[in-house]
């Protein structure tokens, strides 16, 4: 699938943000934020919807953590997305597709097939919210909605799927300081709210 083809679950700006935008990680009215992602939400080509921010394109983003390591990614040369390569990333997630609606939520179908995807687990898999981001700073944010869950991992045992494409590690929110400056302003936001946490 392309980005000419792909279809793409998104909510119009107005219906998810009905008093202008907050910016930033938010845990207020988390309820109602998914109510209206999963009633008002419809499909559009991702092709008419990258550059267009009448338009939030919902994200699930799973944070996993085992004791107190986090999965730190690393986008590689070959990563699809151009416009983050070479980025560090403390959550894997990505676009919800028709596909997706197996179970009746939009957002968890999304979630866990994007989890599959992206990696190798042979642990449990239970899936808390933790909050909403929304980031405005840049393009690829702005038409962008996080729907932020954090995965507590019974098991270490957690590997990048492809891996000429990501590379990845558990980490401290200590260890992983010094690549601060080189992550994706969604995980900068998720690290700041977790070292708040902890």
């Amino acid at each position: 699938m392309t980005v000419a083809t792909e279809q793409v679950l998104v909510v119009r700006r107005e219906d998810i943000f009905p008093d202008g935008a907050w910016h930033g990680f938010v845990t207020d009215d988390l309820e109602r934020h998914q109510r209206v992602i999963r009633e008002s939400h419809f499909f559009k080509p991702r092709a008419e919807v990258e550059n267009d921010s009448s338009f939030q394109q919902v994200i699930p983003y799973v944070v996993f953590r085992h004791g107190d390591r986090y999965l730190l990614t690393h986008r590689l040369r070959a990563s699809s997305e151009k416009r983050l390569r070479k980025q560090y990333s403390l959550g894997v997630g990505g676009h919800i597709n028709p596909g997706d609606l197996q179970g009746g939520d939009p957002i968890i179908d999304g979630l866990k097939r994007e989890w599959a995807e992206e990696v190798i687990y042979d642990g449990s898999f239970e899936a808390k919210l933790l909050g909403l981001l929304n980031e405005e700073s840049s393009p690829v944010s702005k038409v962008h909605l996080g729907v932020v869950f954090l995965v507590e991992g019974d098991s270490p045992n957690i590997q990048i799927r492809e891996t000429n494409k990501l590379a990845g590690d558990l980490l401290t929110l200590d260890e992983m300081r010094i690549h601060f400056l080189e992550m994706e302003s969604w995980s900068q936001l998720v690290y700041e709210r977790l070292r708040a946490e902890s």
